[in-house]
């Protein structure tokens, strides 16, 4: 039995409280349950913050089975960016030299993980000619050309191709691969990957989302305009929940150096000042329901020969502090890095307990402060400062769009099954 006290912070409450945590790594109780300072194994002062387990529901660890792309990141790697990010657990995307698309080639992936302590779930890729697996998992859709080959060249194939998924859970890349085509030879990557190519698939895809009952996520959300579309879907019943990237809340266009604009290439791209404004307004009032990294880890020479992708799992945390001193409440930094996280990862949780060995210590899943549930909890330091540099970094590729940044706090501990790690 762990006990731990702390200034603990859920959807609906923030205050101190007592937790006991079991033998098998679940929550046994939380609440005022009478121990002594000195009974306690933790004690956390009010300086801290913690919270059930951080997930983050978007990254690419790059690992697959043929091991083409482990010189830049592998799971073990991936885990140690994770726990140094205060990140529990996380969704890896299938846009690998062999994605996992069909029970076999899912399975394969999935054993590769184990040495992250089934930290990493995944992602199934949706391409054209693919249909859903045998069990229930996540599926992620690439409507126009990104990193890898995993992605639709037009509309009609994909409508198609969904046609086959009706009810299932289906994360959104929203490019048009008309618009980037017809901007390929735009001279900088913001310019070749336009706000309208993210509105007009953001149209097809709220869509098709509605037209086969899917329940939709749109990904890495860069585009103010956008979400004018997505309020009147949600008006109209459409299940759709969209993530925001630490990139598009803290860059903008008039804030990157212009010879690190090479290095800043994502997709989609880092927009303008209106865009970063209205996210994070709509962050705050609850229209985003995730804080997800898009972690996707490239060497520095391909980041200089214009590999797009930047990683985000080690400031995880020390970038939700400095969210705090944006006016995001304790309660929204709650839902969106955990609660929500956990709730979607824990849709899957039958799936995870078939497919992966020894997968019992899981109880009722991840994500929330009550009994029953895995012990992850992040713990956060508002008074203890953060600056970036390589050297703070655990990704192997050993760098970040937030080096020289100092956010004002950190990442105090990690606990995963009430291990301190």
């Amino acid at each position: 039995m762990i006990k731990i006290e702390a200034q603990c912070a859920t959807s609906t409450y923030l205050k101190r409280q007592q937790i006991l945590v079991n033998d098998n790594g679940l929550i046994q109780s939380i609440g005022d349950l009478g121990f002594t300072r000195e009974e306690l194994d933790f004690y956390f002062s009010d300086d801290c913050l913690l919270f059930a387990g951080m997930g983050d529901v978007h990254i690419h660890a790059r690992e697959d089975i043929s091991g083409n792309n482990n010189y830049k990141e592998d799971f073990f790697t991936a885990f140690a960016a994770m726990k140094n990010g205060g990140v529990t657990h996380a969704g890896d995307m299938p846009n690998n030299p062999v994605p996992p698309v069909d029970n076999e080639s899912y399975s394969k992936k999935l054993s590769l993980s184990y040495k992250a302590h089934h930290c990493i779930w995944f992602y199934a890729g949706i391409g054209p000619k693919t249909r859903p697996l045998t069990e229930t998992v996540p599926y992620k859709v690439y409507m126009g050309p990104s990193i890898g080959d995993l992605f639709f060249k037009d509309t009609l194939t994909l409508d198609e191709t969904l046609s086959h998924y009706k009810g299932q859970t289906v994360s959104f890349h929203c490019e048009d691969p008309v618009i980037l085509d017809e901007n390929k030879s735009l001279a900088l990557h913001h310019e070749k990957r336009p706000s309208r190519a993210e509105v007009v698939a953001t149209a097809d895809a709220l869509h098709l989302i509605e037209k086969y009952s899917l329940k939709g996520k749109l990904c890495h959300y860069s585009t103010g305009e956008g979400l004018k579309l997505i309020r009147e879907a949600r008006k109209r019943g459409v299940q759709v929940e969209i993530e925001v990237t630490p990139q598009h809340l803290y860059f903008d266009q008039t804030n990157i150096p212009p010879e690190r604009l090479k290095f800043f290439q994502m997709n989609p791209p880092i927009r303008y000042p209106e865009d970063r404004s209205i996210l994070l307004e709509a962050l705050k009032n609850g229209e985003i329901q995730y804080l997800a990294t898009d972690h996707a880890p490239h060497t520095l020479e391909e980041k200089h020969e214009g590999s797009s992708g930047l990683t985000g799992l080690d400031t995880y945390v020390s970038f939700v502090t400095w969210l705090l001193t944006q006016g995001v409440s304790t309660q929204t930094i709650a839902k969106v890095c955990s609660e929500n996280p956990g709730r979607f990862f824990n849709k899957f949780l039958s799936t995870w307990k078939k497919m992966i060995p020894d997968y019992t210590d899981i109880g009722q899943g991840v994500g929330f402060l009550a009994p029953g549930y895995k012990a992850n909890f992040t713990v956060l330091n508002l008074t203890k400062p953060q600056k970036i540099d390589s050297n703070f970094l655990k990704t192997k590729v050993k760098h970040s769009p937030f080096e020289g940044v100092t956010f004002p706090g950190s990442l105090e501990c990690l606990f995963i099954g009430g291990k301190k790690v």
